[in-house]
């Protein structure tokens, strides 16, 4: 084995942490726009006080705002997150967490309540995935029945269709977007969802760093028209 020189031997470890900071950085935002995409963030309460105009500064243009989950919670950071947005000129749009164990009607009268329609936001959205859900999963045919309806109600409100956040292993158990097909919003980590998804909005990664945020952040790519937001 050839021994490294001191000097050289000293060099290594410095080589390794920049090369562990580039692939850092690389994780955290890795993607680069092309025409007519948007860079933006999704946020709840997990961020905690948020400094929206460094946000707006950073260069993100869109923001979705956890609003609700279920039948009664609300994120309590909701209504700042909201203000601090729309002051900041950060276009923004609310999003319901939708759990397996209540009824679509007490879901949407729970969103409704917290974020009632506006026509200046993006399109609302209904997340579906198993993460942080209950662990029970009920038939398919009930879950299409209540989703339906939440889906209903949300879009008779907003005079417009949803976009649905919707993980593979959601749609895999229960055909959501066969029955309801609306505009995708999905996560793929690090590539870009395959072009013939047509998506519209693209989750990329959880390690995002964004100043006036503390600690990671969803980053997201948009496709939309900036003068309506659709």
């Amino acid at each position: 084995m050839v021994k490294l020189s001191r000097a050289k031997a000293a060099l290594v470890p410095v080589l390794l942490a920049g090369l562990g900071a580039a692939v850092l950085k690389w994780a955290r935002d890795p993607i680069r726009l092309r025409y007519g995409e948007h860079r933006g963030v999704d946020v709840s309460a997990h961020q905690g006080r948020i400094d929206w105009p460094t946000v707006a500064q950073s260069g993100i243009d869109f923001a979705y705002i956890k609003a609700t989950e279920g039948g009664d919670w609300v994120d309590d950071h909701f209504q700042g997150n909201w203000r601090g947005a729309g002051a900041a000129g950060i276009r923004r749009g609310a999003y319901h967490f939708f759990t397996l164990r209540r009824p679509g009607a007490d879901q949407a009268e729970n969103f409704l309540k917290v974020a009632p329609p506006d026509a200046q936001s993006l399109p609302p959205v209904v997340d579906l995935e198993f993460g942080g859900n209950t662990s029970t999963r009920p038939p398919r045919e009930t879950i299409l029945r209540e989703l339906s309806v939440f889906i209903q109600r949300v879009e008779a409100a907003h005079r417009r269709q949803l976009i649905l956040y919707l993980l593979p292993e959601f749609e895999n158990s229960y055909g959501v977007f066969g029955t309801f097909p609306r505009r995708l919003w999905l996560r793929s980590l690090m590539s870009r969802p395959a072009a013939e998804l047509n998506w519209t909005l693209w989750q990329y990664t959880p390690m995002g760093r964004v100043p006036g945020i503390q600690g990671d952040v969803d980053l997201n790519v948009a496709v939309y028209s900036r003068s309506r937001g659709r």
